[in-house]
C-alpha cells in the first residue's frame, strides 16, 4: 500500500506512510518502502484505516434468507468498508446451542467474504424462560451473548447469565427494553405519537432495564454492553456508571445520531426502529456522549427486511433499517466534516473499540497484525442509492442523501475483496 495517509488510532498514527504486507500480515509501516519487485497498491490521495468492525449485525441466515444471507451480508459489509461483523442469534432456528454455532460457522467458512463472528443467545429460543447453554456456545466460539430484539425480562436469568459471562470472559450485550413499559409502542412517546395516533415507547422503558442491569453487572463483575442507546436519560446513567469505574460499554447507531422522530413523518416505516428515533434533545445528547467517550462505539444494527414487509401499514411493519453500506460515509459527512468528531475518533469508534469489545485481534494496523484494512476516498461524493446495494434489503431512510468519504478498497487478511465498489472473488 503506497502513498496513502494512514489513520490508525490504535497506535496514534496519522500521516503519510507505506504499508508492507506479506502473507496476510502487516510487516512494516514506514514513510517510504522500496518496492523491490513487490506489487504496489497506489493509495495516493486516499486514506488507509483499520478495517471497520460492526458488533451489531443481523444476517438473517438461517431462516430469513429472503431478507439477507451470509453471502449478501458479507458483500454489503465489504462494500461499506467492514472487515469484521457479527452474526446475531435471532435467526430461525435461534443460535442457542453449541451445535447450531458449529453449523453456522460451517456456513460462514463456505461463503463469508469478511470475518463473521457468531453471537449466541442468552435464553433458549430467545423466549426469556430458560438460559441457553452459554458455556458450551463459548467453547464453540461465540464472542458474546445477547437476546437482541428482546431484553432479558427476568432479572434472575439476567443475573445468572451475567455471572456466567464474567466467568467465561465474554460480554453480555443487552437490548434495554422493559416490555411492560414499552407495551405495543410504535414510535417515541411524545408529540409525534399523539399526532399520528400511535402508541408511544417511553424513554423509561430503556432506562429501567439499564439501571437494573448496571446493578446486576456490578454484583457479578461481568462486562455489560448496552446496545443502541437512544435517549438522554440513558446517557446520564451511563456517564455516572463510568465515573464510578463500572465495567460497562455502550453503542449508538448512525440513525440515532442523525435522525429524530420527525423522520417518521417524512420516511414512514423506513424510519420505524426499536428503540425508536427520539427528540432533538436526545439526538444531541447521543452525539455529545459519543464525542466525549461516554458512549464507546458505533454499531449499525443492520436489520434487513423485505420491501413487502416495510410497505405494510405502520403498526404491521417490522422495526429496523439496514446500515452496513451507508454508515461510514454518513458519519464522515455529518460528524467529521461538521467538526463534531475528528477522523481519528470516528475510526476509533468504528474499528478499534468494537474490536476490543469482542476481544478480537483486529481494528489495528500495527506491525504483526492481520492485514485487515479499508481505503477511503474522503473527497469522493456519492448519492446513496439503495438499488445499487449489495444487501438484499433496501430498507433505509437515507436514500438520496449526498455523502462523501467513500470506501474504495476493503482488504481482509491481505486479500482485496472490494475495489472501487466492486466485490472481487
Amino acid at each position: 500500500m503506497c502513498g496513502g495517509t494512514v489513520v490508525d488510532p490504535s497506535q496514534n498514527c496519522n500521516g503519510k506512510y507505506d504499508i508492507l504486507i506479506r502473507e496476510s500480515v502487516i510487516c512494516e509501516i514506514a514513510e517510504k518502502i522500496k518496492p523491490a519487485g513487490r506489487q504496489c497498491v497506489d493509495c495516493t490521495g486516499l486514506t488507509i484505516i483499520p478495517g471497520l468492525v460492526d458488533v451489531h449485525t443481523h444476517l438473517r441466515e438461517p431462516g430469513g434468507e429472503e431478507k439477507e444471507t451470509i453471502l449478501s451480508g458479507s458483500k454489503a459489509a465489504a462494500a461499506g468498508g467492514y472487515t469484521s461483523i457479527t452474526a446475531l442469534p435471532n435467526t430461525q432456528p435461534v443460535l442457542d446451542s453449541k451445535e447450531k454455532v458449529e453449523q453456522l460457522k460451517v456456513r460462514i467458512n463456505n461463503v463469508g467474504l469478511v470475518r463473521i463472528w457468531p453471537v449466541g443467545a442468552i435464553t433458549k429460543s430467545l423466549a426469556g424462560d430458560e438460559l441457553a447453554d452459554i458455556e458450551e456456545m463459548a467453547s464453540a466460539g461465540v464472542v458474546a451473548v445477547t437476546d437482541d430484539g428482546r431484553g432479558v425480562q427476568n432479572a434472575v436469568l439476567a443475573r445468572d447469565a451475567l455471572k456466567l459471562c464474567a466467568r467465561l470472559g465474554i460480554p453480555f450485550l443487552e437490548h434495554c427494553e422493559e416490555e411492560s413499559l414499552a407495551g405495543s409502542g410504535q414510535v417515541h412517546d411524545g408529540d409525534l405519537s399523539l399526532q399520528m395516533g400511535l402508541p408511544g415507547i417511553t424513554a423509561s422503558s430503556e432506562t429501567v432495564m439499564l439501571l437494573r442491569d448496571l446493578i446486576l453487572a456490578q454484583e457479578s463483575g461481568a462486562h455489560l454492553h448496552i446496545m443502541h442507546v437512544s435517549c438522554a436519560e440513558a446517557v446520564q446513567w451511563l456517564r455516572m456508571a463510568k465515573a464510578a469505574g463500572m465495567k460497562v460499554t455502550s453503542e449508538v447507531t448512525p440513525h440515532h445520531l442523525l435522525l429524530t422522530e420527525a423522520a417518521v413523518k417524512e420516511y414512514g416505516t423506513l424510519a420505524k426502529m426499536k428503540p425508536p428515533l427520539r427528540t432533538e434533545r436526545d439526538r444531541h445528547a447521543l452525539v455529545a456522549a459519543l464525542a466525549e467517550g461516554t458512549i464507546d462505539l458505533i454499531a449499525t444494527d443492520h436489520a434487513p427486511h423485505t420491501s413487502e414487509e416495510k410497505n405494510r401499514d405502520f403498526v404491521s411493519a417490522p422495526f429496523g433499517i439496514i446500515g452496513l453500506e451507508t454508515a461510514f460515509p454518513l458519519l464522515y459527512t455529518f460528524l467529521v466534516k461538521a467538526g463534531i468528531l475528528s477522523l481519528s475518533a470516528l475510526v476509533d469508534r468504528m474499528s478499534c473499540r468494537p474490536a476490543k469489545l469482542l476481544n478480537i485481534p483486529y481494528g489495528t494496523l500495527k506491525v504483526g497484525s492481520a492485514a485487515d484494512l479499508t481505503v477511503v476516498d474522503l473527497q469522493q461524493e456519492r448519492i446513496i442509492q439503495p438499488a445499487s446495494f449489495y444487501s438484499q434489503a433496501r430498507n433505509t431512510p437515507f436514500s438520496g442523501w449526498r455523502v462523501s468519504g467513500i470506501p474504495v478498497l476493503t482488504m481482509v487478511g491481505g486479500r482485496i475483496i472490494m475495489r472501487d465498489g466492486q466485490i472481487l472473488n
